[in-house]
């Protein structure tokens, strides 16, 4: 496996380039339903305008507001973040009628770096179930150096790949939008001293870090 080089500069382009992407369809849903808007007659169709903006202006807000605490700076250096905020972006962010979350995480402050870790495990727990089905994510041990486990159970569910990746590694592939987001939750885990892992157990695709 090769090591990852990746300069400062270029792992904030590509997290950025990551959050665009995650805000380009709601934001371009809203500019749809309000050119409807603007060209249409009738009340039916207005009516399905307004729906569509309301939608998407719900969905553009929530993924903000979980991108600030994945991906942003949140707070000073070594600001600690209510793990009950993580929990509210986090059901925003992921909850749909495809997909629901089981939170077990005890409501406390933590480093924010563990909560940035705890969050976008979440979100490569998602990618396992393309299909929809159940995130459950629990803690492993307690306080400061807490652990934490995201079972993702679904129809179709697989192991995403991405343990090179989180591993610091690209198997000779470069780190690009789509990659940067599970190599950034290997520079979280090694931040905060613990190894990430994922993999099959069962019917459920487990991914731990401890």
């Amino acid at each position: 496996m090769s090591g990852i080089t990746l300069g400062s500069l270029d792992l904030a382009a590509l997290l950025c380039s990551r959050v665009c992407h995650d805000l380009i369809s709601p934001v371009g849903a809203i500019v749809n339903g309000l050119e409807v808007l603007e060209e249409s007659k009738d009340e039916e169709t207005k009516t399905f305008a307004l729906d569509l903006i309301k939608k998407s202006a719900r969905t553009g807000s929530a993924k903000l507001q979980f991108c600030r605490i994945a991906f942003g700076a949140a707070g000073s250096a070594g600001a600690q973040i209510d793990t009950g905020d993580a929990e509210s972006v986090a059901r925003g962010f992921i909850e749909d009628e495809k997909v629901k979350l089981t939170w077990k995480i005890p409501r406390i402050f933590m480093g924010k770096n563990r909560v940035k870790l705890m969050l976008n495990m979440l979100i490569i727990g998602g990618q396992a179930i393309p299909r929809g089905g159940m995130l459950t994510i629990e803690p492993i041990g307690e306080g400061e150096s807490m652990g934490f486990r995201v079972s993702a159970t679904g129809l179709n569910a697989r192991v995403p790949a991405v343990q090179a990746l989180l591993d610091g590694g690209s198997e000779g592939h470069a780190v690009d939008a789509h990659a940067i987001q599970p190599y950034y939750t290997g520079l979280l885990a090694r931040e905060c001293a613990v190894k990430p892992v994922i993999g099959q157990e069962g019917d459920a695709i487990v991914f731990t870090a401890q």
